[in-house]
């Protein structure tokens, strides 16, 4: 039988469903696995390409109840589809905090469906002010901006993993040479979080899924290339 081609209505039924995939060769001394939730697939390569529901999810609960639900779409879209990819035997979530969506939608969302399951927030150790420390400049776009975000509920949080800027781009850079993943910086943050944690004795056999944020090519002016770009500006033809 012949497959078919299901034609979407439009751009917005490619929203959400992106795939994880386990990470395999940059996980040395890990006792845990780790599982990607790979927002770079979405659309326009962006895990902010949810957010292009909340206005019709504003529209809808401005009608039906007048208000709006903090981190709705990821409770609604990212944990359900990662609590259904891993056929509910995910341990540990862990995500960067920009504004807190993520973690507040699909961590709240993961804890209900077990409250075994540990929810890890990813910050820059540069500006760690989840830690209690204070504001200050890092190469991580997209997380660490230098204040308690509204959305969230720390007391969701189990952990925030400090992350360096250095560790997150090195990181980036495995990702995309030993797992054939080109991701952002604050993908390469998360990941190296959740390594840090699959090495902890107490997590051998867990199931970490981690969510990378945005696809690499968005970096390519940034510091992510910088070695490449160097390299390839200084290359000489005969």
């Amino acid at each position: 039988m012949e497959d078919k081609c299901v034609i979407k209505k439009d751009v917005t039924e490619l929203i959400g469903n992106t795939p994880m995939v386990y990470l395999n060769h940059i996980v040395d001394g890990c006792v845990a696995r780790i599982a990607a939730k790979l927002e770079l697939m979405e659309p326009c390569s962006s895990v902010k390409d949810r957010h292009i529901m909340i206005a019709y999810s504003m529209i809808k609960d401005a009608e039906d109840k007048g208000l709006i639900t903090p981190g709705k779409i990821h409770y609604e879209t990212t944990g359900p589809e990662i609590w259904r990819d891993s056929g509910g035997t995910v341990d540990a979530l862990v995500a960067g905090i920009g504004t807190g969506g993520t973690v507040a939608g699909a961590g709240s969302f993961l804890k209900e469906k077990n409250t075994e399951i540990k929810v890890y927030g990813v910050e820059p150790v540069e500006s760690a002010v989840l830690n209690g420390g204070k504001p200050g400049k890092h190469l991580i776009q997209g997380i660490g901006a230098g204040i308690m975000p509204i959305v969230l509920d720390v007391n969701l949080l189990d952990e925030v993993i400090q992350v360096s800027s250095e560790e997150a781009i090195e990181t980036a850079k495995l990702l995309a040479l030993k797992e054939g993943l080109l991701v952002g910086i604050s993908s390469g943050a998360a990941a190296a979080a959740a390594i840090k944690l699959a090495r902890r004795p107490e997590n051998a056999g867990k199931l970490f899924v981690v969510v990378f944020p945005s696809c690499g090519e968005r970096y390519l002016s940034s510091v992510l290339f910088d070695s490449i770009r160097q390299k390839a500006e200084n290359m000489t033809f005969d």
